[in-house]
C-alpha cells in the first residue's frame, strides 16, 4: 500500500533499532535520533480558551523564522544547529562534521529517508565518518513514529510555544531557543524504553 513501509524491511529495521537501543543501554554506543524542522509565523496551536463574547485572534504569516537540524537522545541530550536557509545535504554534512569532532565512543545517528539525508554527497561521507566511529542508521520509509525527535518537534509547536510567541520572527526565534536551552529541565519528555512496542 502507498505511504506504508514494506513490512519485511520494517520488521528488519525495527529489530536492528532495538539492538542499537540495547547497545546504548549497555553503555557501548551513543544513539541520537535526528531530523529537521522549520518554524514560521503560522501558529501550530491546536486549541485554546477565550472569554465568552470575546474573540481572540492570532497573527498568522508564512514568514520564515528559522530551520533546525537536531539530535536527541533518550536520556535527554539535545543538540541543534540553526539556519535561516533551507536545510540541504551540505548543511547536514556540515553539522555531522561538527558532531564527529565531539564524540567519545561509537555513535549512531538515526535518520529518515529525506532526499538530503540520502544524497550522493552524504553517502560519500559515510566512510569518512565511520572511520571516526560515527555511523548512520536509516529508518524504514514512512515510519516517523520510530524517530523520537519527531515527538520533540510536535511538543514544541503544539504545546510549548505560546500564542504571543508568534508576534514576530524575533519573538519566535527567542521562544524556540529558550525551549532548546531549557530542554530536559523546564521542558522535557520521558521516552519509554519500550517505545518500539508501542506501534
Amino acid at each position: 500500500m502507498k505511504d506504508e513501509p514494506d513490512p519485511i524491511v520494517y520488521k528488519e529495521k525495527k529489530e536492528l533499532l532495538w539492538e542499537l537501543l540495547q547497545l546504548e543501554d549497555n553503555g557501548l554506543i551513543d544513539l541520537f535520533f535526528t531530523d529537521e524542522t522549520g518554524f514560521n509565523l503560522t501558529p501550530s496551536i491546536p486549541y485554546g480558551w477565550q472569554p465568552i463574547g470575546e474573540q481572540i485572534s492570532i497573527r498568522s504569516s508564512k514568514t520564515k523564522a528559522l530551520n533546525l537540524f537536531g539530535l536527541l537522545s533518550r536520556s535527554g541530550k539535545l543538540t541543534t544547529y540553526s539556519t535561516k536557509e533551507y536545510i540541504d545535504s551540505d548543511f547536514v554534512i556540515e553539522c555531522i562534521d561538527e558532531i564527529v569532532l565531539t564524540i567519545r565512543r561509537p555513535t549512531v545517528l538515526v535518520m529518515d529517508n529525506a532526499p538530503w539525508h540520502k544524497s550522493e554527497k552524504v553517502y560519500k561521507k559515510h566512510r569518512e565518518w565511520e572511520q571516526k566511529d560515527l555511523y548512520v542508521f536509516y529508518l524504514p520509509k514512512y515510519s516517523p513514529h520510530l524517530n523520537l525527535i519527531e515527538t520533540l518537534w510536535r511538543k514544541i509547536k503544539h504545546e510549548w510555544l505560546r500564542p504571543r510567541d508568534y508576534e514576530s520572527v524575533k519573538h519566535l526565534r527567542s521562544a524556540v531557543f529558550n525551549i532548546i536551552r531549557n530542554y530536559d529541565d523546564e521542558f522535557c519528555i520521558n521516552f519509554s524504553k519500550n517505545f518500539l512496542s508501542d506501534d
